[in-house]
């Protein structure tokens, strides 16, 4: 493990895929004295490394869709610029509608996707069935689908940033808690740590579902709440196709895709309580198998290989912070909502370019900031599963 250093330029908190992604984009440009420090044993493990690894183009939001646009190609070169594999699946999203009101908005949405040149499908209702299949949507109204859509793997994304930026000369470290941030005249000092004190002017808050505890050590309000999300891994199913794609049951935010020789599916409570709670929701589990099995029968003949639960890190409109905060020199890169895994690649690049330059230039990500809320200028994103 690298020793802990007395001072450093920019300290980032959280080794997830945006606190990799920060490191590495900084590093690679030259920045020098990048700290990143994760408080696990292992980079990647808290909601990065419990996520279902999606990647897509299709969200109701131009700022999402351009930060796809940019994230979703990088990701597809990813193992030429850092040597790192990420097992890149193109199997496609398909959403599909069974509700009226869903249908009205989709279709203005997938309007809005091909206007900024993405080209997304929009299905019939007997479409979504075949394509769907074997899931069985008696009920489909319609649906739309990209085949640029699909899955990567999380834990290679953060590793192979990780081991880039390293090379770069970026100071990575496991095992190690901030805990606590020392403020004079409003300015970021000091970075308390379980392995020491760094003195540093720059902080980037990448914790995720865990930013908003951050911010109460220099007493900022931070609007990012934790949310459980779980799913579960069937055994093998053999009658599973080989271009079954990611399919979505928006009205349940009921969700399926190929793992293994097995299937994902996951399926979000609506009724689930805020909270940092990442225990199995055993309740919860009974209702989602219920649903599952009857939108695809023949999960009633497999049994669950493995499970999991993780967080989301929720914002009032589902939209992350990005940039400065009226504390100098603590920044934000957080909120992703439940799309962060796939939108940090680009993320990483804008912060850097935040520090670096002093203004984020490959994405206009001006209506990010963390003062949109008290200035009620809200952007909600209405594809959140």
């Amino acid at each position: 493990m690298s020793r802990l250093p007395k001072t450093a330029s920019v300290v980032i908190i959280g080794g997830g895929v945006m606190g990799a992604s920060t490191v590495y984009h900084l590093a690679s440009r030259g920045y020098k004295d990048v700290l990143l420090l994760e408080r696990e044993k292992f980079f990647g493990t808290g909601a990065t490394g419990r996520c279902a690894g999606g990647i897509r183009y299709q969200f109701n939001t131009e700022v999402n869709i351009r930060l796809s646009q940019k994230s979703l190609p990088m990701i597809d070169a990813f193992e030429e610029e850092t040597g790192q594999s990420v097992l890149v699946q193109k199997c496609g999203y398909l959403f599909a509608l069974t509700r009226e009101k869903d249908v009205e908005v989709f279709r203005k949405t997938v309007e809005l996707q091909r206007s900024l040149g993405v080209q997304t499908e929009w299905l019939t209702g007997e479409e979504v069935r075949n394509i769907a299949a074997p899931c069985d949507f008696p009920d489909a109204l319609a649906g739309s689908f990209n085949a640029e859509d699909g899955l990567a793997d999380p834990n290679s994304i953060v590793m192979g940033y990780i081991n880039a930026a390293r090379r770069h000369g970026a100071v990575c470290i496991t095992d190690c808690s901030a805990i606590g941030i020392d403020v004079k005249n409003n300015q970021i000092w000091k970075v308390q740590t379980s392995l020491g004190t760094i003195e540093t002017k720059t902080v980037v808050n990448a914790c995720g579902p865990w930013s908003a505890s951050l911010g109460k050590e220099i007493s900022l309000e931070i609007p990012v709440f934790p949310l459980r999300r779980q799913w579960f891994v069937t055994e093998a199913i053999q009658e599973l196709p080989e271009d079954f794609p990611f399919v979505i049951d928006f009205a349940q935010s009921l969700y399926f895709h190929r793992e293994g020789s097995g299937l994902l599916t996951g399926m979000s409570n609506p009724n689930e309580k805020i909270g940092d709670d990442q225990r199995i929701d055993s309740e919860w589990e009974l209702k989602h198998i219920e649903s599952a099995i009857q939108r695809m029968p023949l999960l009633g003949n497999s049994g669950i290989q493995a499970r999991q639960a993780g967080l989301y890190e929720m914002t009032p409109d589902a939209h992350p912070i990005i940039g400065p905060t009226p504390v100098e020199g603590f920044y934000l890169l957080s909120g992703f909502s439940g799309h962060g895994f796939m939108q940090g690649p680009i993320c990483g690049k804008l912060m850097a370019e935040i520090l670096i330059d002093g203004e984020a230039t490959t994405v206009d990500i001006s209506k990010l900031d963390y003062n949109r809320f008290a200035e009620k200028r809200l952007i909600p994103e209405y594809n959140v599963v």
